[in-house]
Formats: C-alpha cells, structure tokens, sequence
C-alpha cells in the first residue's frame, strides 16, 4: 500500500474511535457526519457534536486533499515542488461548562511531488479555570506517550507548544499548552512508520486523558460569573486561531472548506472592555499561570 494511502486511512479510523468516546462521555448528542470535496481534488469528512449534555459544539475533522503548492510553503520545500498532499485529523471541543476545559488537537502528514514529506501536530489543552493536578495529569500523559518514541520529544515539544499556543499581543499563553511539533521527518533513530505510530499513539492519548477530566469536572456547579469568564477566555481563544493558527492560514491558503477550517471557533464568546478580575480570585489564579516554560509535572 501506498504510504500516504496508509496515513489516511489510519487518521480515518482515529477519528473514528475520537467520536465514538466523546459521544459516550456526553451521553446526549450524536456527531453529525458530512463528506466534502477539495475544489483542487481529495476532500474529507467533517464531524460536528452541538448541545450535548456535556459539549456545546465540538469537531472532529478528517481531511486528505491535494493541489498546488501554495506560496507561503514553498521556501520550505524542494524547489521542484509544485503539488502537495496533505491528510490529518483535527480536532476542537468546547464544551458547555466553563468548568471542563477546552481542547484541541491536530495531528498531520504532508508530502509533495519533490519527494518532501513530514508529519506535525499537536494536543492542548485550556481550561477555563486551571487545576494544577489536572495539569499534571495531561502533561504527565503526554510525557509517557513521547516518551515511548524519543525521550527528547516532550520537552523539546512541550516547549515549542508554548512558544506556538501564545497570544503574543496578550503576552500570555492559550491555556497550559501541551506539545506541539511540525517538519518531523524520520531519521536514523525513527522510521517513517514509526512517525505514524507517535501519530496514532497521540489520538489514543487524546482520549485517555479528556475523557477523565470531563468526567471528574462535568458535575461541578457554575455560577453565571463562572459563565461570563468562560465567554471572555473563549475569545482569546477565538483570538489565537485567527491570528496566530497555522492550521486556518493553510486551510485559507489552499482553498479549503470555510465551515470546517471554522469549526474551531465556538459558538459564542466575549470581548468586554478592559475587563478585570478580583484580585485573590480563581480568575487571577488562571491569569498566574498563563506564561511560558511552567514545568507542570515538578
């Protein structure tokens, strides 16, 4: 089988298994399931989750296009570039609750007809109000995870999240970051199968630790000053994926469908003037902890 025949078929059957247990934590609602095409040729399969017990809109995205390259890549590939293929699954959850966190997560293979290929990807996660042990449960995760595959991948990854999950002109991070990494190609010490592996491996860990940390924050009560935070982180985080996303430039770029490059974003959100929070609040607690280079697992 073709290499890139096997990635799109195992990032199928990842976005599968996603749904199935997000489903099964909610309880209520069922992904909607809606195929597309690529105006340049593939296309993909977009599934969205809407008022649910638990998530208020979430997406599930698969996608395997093809097309010219477009011109804000081509200083990072083979000069001779000219076609590329791209397949990925990405992934966004809010949910209804402003104490269960947002989170996201993106794994992708691209290659060109110049012989460049390479996997990215990446998993975060933002809580609306931070919990340092839940913290430390989600990075310790996804230490183990990297770990079975290079020893250097998490610090060297987690790193690169917090400098790539950062809204700059806030001068703070979208939530606790996670990993994230991109032009990983294989080497001596890793296969291109192996690359694939950590993929997959990343998509099992998505839900192993989402799926209890909805469960143990799904049931705490929420006053409507908890709501009105949660509006207001929401659009920081409709902030970054605008601005900063890499994910949405390419999906522009390359002619992508407009509704699933959007999913990411949330339903509703806030931008209240100059806002402020009461000082010895959970509020400031959150806003402590959105910086860079905090070792969450010491």
């Amino acid at each position: 089988m073709d290499f890139k025949e096997k990635v799109k078929g195992a990032f199928q059957i990842a976005q599968q298994k996603i749904c199935k247990a997000l489903e099964e934590v909610d309880g209520k609602s069922h992904f909607s399931v809606e195929e597309w095409s690529h105006i340049e040729g593939g296309g993909g399969i977009t599934r969205v989750i809407q008022r649910g017990n638990v998530f208020e809109k979430g997406g599930v995205n698969f996608s395997a296009v093809e097309g010219k390259m477009p011109g804000f890549m081509k200083s990072q590939v083979n000069a001779d570039a000219n076609l590329f293929f791209a397949t990925g699954i990405s992934i966004v959850i809010h949910p209804e609750s402003p104490m269960v966190p947002i989170i996201h997560m993106n794994v992708r293979y691209f290659q060109t007809d110049a012989g460049d290929s390479w996997f990215g990807g990446g998993i975060d996660l933002t809580p609306i109000y931070i919990v340092d042990e839940q913290a430390q449960f989600f990075h310790g995760e996804l230490k183990r995870t990297c770990d079975q595959f290079d020893i250097e991948y998490y610090p060297r990854f987690k790193n690169w999240a917090d400098d790539y999950f950062f809204n700059e002109h806030r001068n703070e991070t979208r939530g606790i970051g996670g990993i994230f990494y991109d032009y990983i190609k294989p080497n001596e010490s890793i296969s291109q199968e192996q690359l694939l592996q950590f993929s997959i491996a990343l998509t099992d860990t998505f839900v192993d630790v989402y799926v209890p940390i909805v469960q143990e924050n799904r049931n705490k009560p929420f006053t409507p000053s908890h709501k009105e935070w949660q509006l207001i982180r929401r659009g920081r985080y409709v902030e970054f994926n605008l601005v900063y996303d890499r994910g949405t430039k390419f999906g522009l770029e390359t002619k992508g469908r407009i509704e699933s490059i959007l999913m990411s974003l949330p339903e509703f959100a806030s931008w209240k003037y100059q806002h402020l929070v009461e000082v010895g609040s959970d509020e400031e607690y959150t806003l402590s902890k959105l910086k860079k280079g905090i070792d969450w697992l010491n």
